[in-house]
């Protein structure tokens, strides 16, 4: 539509700016900033273990997430399993804006460290 001056005229706009559209934030970004929120939570990692990892399933703003990690042995397990769970609500919270309340912290291995000495066991 044009005006008489020949200015193009737009309709009006119905719903503000601020207010269109919306924002999907998908399930891998939102597991990659878990991982990496777990990582920083457990600190250094055992030589030859893996880096951790995380599945997350979103549904409404709500994030489900599930870490895989393996630790150093010895180690205060539930501590550190409790520390990688607020890390990565801390982090996710305040990248993605979602909810998290549920972080299933899976212990797949534990690496015995140098100090304790692989070849150390019972002896008869």
């Amino acid at each position: 539509m044009t005006t008489e001056t020949g200015e193009l005229r737009r309709p009006p706009t119905v719903v503000p700016p601020g207010e269109r559209g919306a924002t999907r934030i998908a399930d891998r970004v939102v597991a990659k900033i878990a991982s990496q929120a777990a990582r920083e939570a457990i600190g250094e990692l055992p030589e030859d273990a893996a880096p951790p990892h995380a599945t997350v399933v979103v549904h409404h703003d709500i994030a489900r997430v599930r870490v895989h990690l393996e630790l150093g042995y010895p180690t205060d397990i539930g501590a550190r399993c409790a520390r990688v769970r607020r890390h990565v609500v801390e982090r996710v919270v305040a990248l993605v804006g979602m909810e998290v309340p549920e972080v299933a912290v899976h212990v797949e291995r534990l690496h015995l460290t140098p100090a304790h000495g692989a070849g150390q066991g019972r002896t008869r």
